[in-house]
């Protein structure tokens, strides 16, 4: 994770998520994800509750992985290793299966 502006980023390994999915409306799914962190891998000292917000086509296509600080954006976004590692999540069998479900509804 990087805060807006800063060169270094602190990157963050995940070691597990937990997902609820949201059909927004009929060209969107939201996916909220509670993020399981490595130990060796903490969060900024100014983090609250990091979750995630990945908006996704009906097809189960992540567009958009935002990073959200209890519920809100906030100031930091995930570098490429971070969302790509959101990323391989949410294409994943189970989420995918979620996911068109929830676009069926």
């Amino acid at each position: 994770m990087f805060r807006y502006g800063e060169e270094r980023p602190k990157e963050l390994k995940f070691t597990g998520f937990e997902a609820s999915v949201d059909r927004r409306d009929g060209q969107w799914i939201d996916v909220e994800l509670r993020l399981c962190l490595d130990a060796s891998t903490p969060l900024p000292d100014d983090v609250i509750d990091l979750t995630a917000l990945a908006v996704c086509t009906h097809a189960g296509h992540p567009i958009q992985i935002e990073a959200l600080d209890e519920g809100i954006d906030c100031e930091y976004q995930f570098t490429v290793f971070e969302k790509e590692q959101i990323e391989r999540y949410i294409r994943g069998e189970e989420l995918q299966a979620r996911i068109a479900e929830a676009a069926r509804n």
